[in-house]
């Protein structure tokens, strides 16, 4: 809780490897700025997102350690995609449902069905990615995955009886390329399907900034600006970033390859510059 009593909350959203290095791009930029957002009094992180926000939820190495780890020309992980075929089960799954739920349930049996790294490595590979940042926080972090069965979505935080690693392997579990991963006994993908920022988790929080690699939405799966919109008409003070035409350009089209990782951190962080009054704004209240 902040001293006015307002409290704050940070959105990071999903957007692959690449879409992680941008949000920290961002972050690092609005710290030149002179805005620390890694003070949220609630961090929300959905794949992507699930990974920056535990690491800096946890305050393990901090921003500046996280920034310069998207500059590392060294790939540690192996390019992945999604290819067209999936792409396109991808739109008929979004086109056919009518719910987010039902988005998830189909996205669940793609994820199910698809061959993929064994559960274990693919745990193994997060893990690293959140290094010393391996247990809950003492700070209020959710996580975010869906049931691959019902399609339901979950927040996971430190009273879930869950590993934090377990929670953003979950997350981060992309329906057709990575496999779900297992958590008491059932199967659980992405969280970023049924909204790339799921910022409604943050309903009830006075400041909101939302930082979101992927604009996309639509009827069933809300964008982050349409998710944005209803919590300022609930009265909150938000303001909402993704990627402007340098940042799209920086990502690319495949934001599984962490070869474009540095440069959309790079491009994240002078993006932010643009964003700095406005945020400032809303943080301050």
């Amino acid at each position: 809780m902040t001293k006015t009593g307002k409290r704050t909350a940070l959105v990071l959203g999903a957007g692959g490897l690449v879409g992680a290095g941008w949000e920290a791009g961002v972050l690092r930029g609005l710290l030149d700025a002179g805005i620390d957002l890694t003070t949220a009094d609630l961090i929300v992180g959905s794949s992507a997102g699930a990974v920056v926000g535990a690491r800096l939820a946890s305050g393990r190495g901090g921003l500046d350690a996280l920034y310069e780890e998207q500059l590392d020309g060294e790939a540690t992980e192996a390019a992945a995609r999604l290819g067209i075929p999936t792409i396109l089960r991808y739109a008929f799954a979004v086109l056919r449902s009518r719910t987010p739920e039902e988005y998830g349930r189909r996205l669940g049996r793609l994820a199910l069905a698809a061959p993929t790294v064994a559960e274990a490595d693919r745990r193994a590979t997060v893990a690293r990615r959140l290094g010393r940042a391996a247990d809950w926080p003492a700070r209020p972090l959710l996580i975010t995955a869906v049931d691959a069965e019902t399609g339901e979505l979950a927040a996971y935080d430190e009273d879930s009886g869950v590993p934090l690693t377990d929670a953003v392997t979950a997350s981060c579990a992309v329906p057709g390329v990575w496999p779900p991963a297992t958590i008491d006994g059932r199967r659980w993908i992405d969280g970023g399907i049924h909204s790339t920022a799921n910022a409604h988790l943050a309903v009830g929080h006075d400041r909101i900034v939302v930082i979101a690699p992927s604009a996309r939405g639509g009827k069933v799966v809300l964008s982050p600006a349409r998710q944005g919109a209803d919590l300022a008409a609930a009265g909150a003070r938000v303001e909402v970033i993704t990627p402007d035409e340098a940042s799209r350009k920086a990502i690319g089209h495949n934001a599984l390859d962490p070869a474009h990782r540095a440069a959309a951190a790079r491009a994240g962080r002078a993006q932010a510059a643009s964003h700095a009054e406005a945020v400032a704004a809303v943080w301050a209240g």
